[in-house]
């Protein structure tokens, strides 16, 4: 396939001396960026490859191939810097499982701003740690929840207005004071942005910890972040580049990252997204066997679920790989699940 080429680039055979990466045989160089290396240099080999496959509760379908993805978040590069964000900026990020959450993180890493995901949960308290512990200066939300815009202008006014932009997306009704709404200027942007330059070691990701505890700590990593996570999706979820990858996580969680987006794109699977609030264990089983999901990765406590509902009803043969993070699991749930599944 093409798309091993470009994999082949960063994967080489036989171990290296020193670190993690050389270990695995993951090389790159000092200027390597996902979005320009991988999400753009992938556009050029196979833009027409499905990366993205969108489902929601109204089982409304949104699929992106290589291409969309390199435009889309040229396009929202263009318009995060016409707004004022600039290399080196803290952004968060507050998305839940929208699709454009994969097209923001993008353009963020080609802008060099450093992206904060977070959880929809959040409170106004927690929303004025975070903006004034990370010196926030912009964020980017998302609409299905009026909620999310209201406490973060709250947080911000409680510290006299540190935060300049504000843009949201899958907005209800009216689109808040002083937001811009992304899928309404997105389209009026160009497909094209200059490359900006990032070093490898320079910031990309930050995130806050739980804070079990105390207050959340921050957590960043850099620009060889994504190439770490080949570990992951190759070498323990399995993903293959004709299958289809569903990870459970809200994309406020650290596993949305690097259980649904940087090791699992570089691979070249596809990667589905479902997007739900409440988790129904029927719902999902059908969602596996509906859209032939070929490997899978969620909590145990899903686990435990899907075992206490008749499976019997569901076809699962399309899996080839299962994975399970965030807990321990306990042996019955293991050997039920492969008693039902084979796996």
């Amino acid at each position: 396939m093409k798309i091993d080429n470009l994999y082949e680039q960063y994967v080489e055979e036989g171990f290296g001396a020193d670190g993690i990466l050389n270990k695995f045989g993951i090389k790159y160089n000092d200027t390597f960026n996902f979005a320009y290396d991988i999400i753009d240099e992938y556009a050029k080999i196979e833009p027409d490859k499905r990366v993205l496959h969108y489902v929601n509760l109204k089982n409304e379908h949104h699929e992106f191939t290589f291409k969309d993805l390199s435009v889309l978040s040229n396009q929202l590069a263009n318009l995060f810097t016409a707004g004022g964000i600039k290399k080196g900026d803290f952004v968060l990020v507050v998305m839940k499982r929208n699709y454009q959450y994969w097209y923001t993180m993008l353009a963020l890493c080609k802008i060099g701003a450093i992206a904060i995901p977070a959880t929809h949960l959040l409170t106004k308290n927690d929303y004025v740690y975070r903006l004034e512990q990370a010196g926030v200066s912009a964020v980017v939300a998302t609409g299905d929840n009026p909620e999310i815009a209201s406490r973060v202008d709250k947080a911000d006014e409680a510290l006299g207005g540190i935060v300049k932009q504000r843009f949201i997306c899958n907005v209800r009704e009216k689109t808040p004071d002083h937001w811009t709404d992304i899928d309404a200027e997105i389209p009026k942007q160009s497909e094209t942005f200059e490359r900006v330059a990032t070093n490898v070691r320079e910031l990309m990701l930050l995130y806050f910890t739980s804070g079990t505890t105390g207050y959340p700590k921050m957590v960043v990593h850099d620009y060889s972040y994504p190439l770490a996570h080949i570990i992951t999706a190759r070498h323990w979820q399995n993903v293959v580049p004709d299958g289809l990858h569903l990870t459970v996580s809200d994309s406020g969680w650290a596993k949305a990252a690097w259980g649904k987006m940087y090791g699992q794109i570089i691979v070249g699977t596809c990667v589905f997204v479902y997007d739900f609030d409440k988790f129904v264990p029927e719902d999902m089983l059908q969602v596996i066997q509906d859209n032939n999901i070929t490997t899978f990765c969620a909590p145990p406590t899903m686990f435990r679920f899907f075992i206490k509902s008749d499976m019997s009803k569901y076809d699962l043969s399309c899996l080839r790989y299962c994975t399970i993070a965030g807990e321990a699991l306990n042996p019955e749930v293991f050997d039920r699940w492969k008693e039902y599944t084979g796996m």
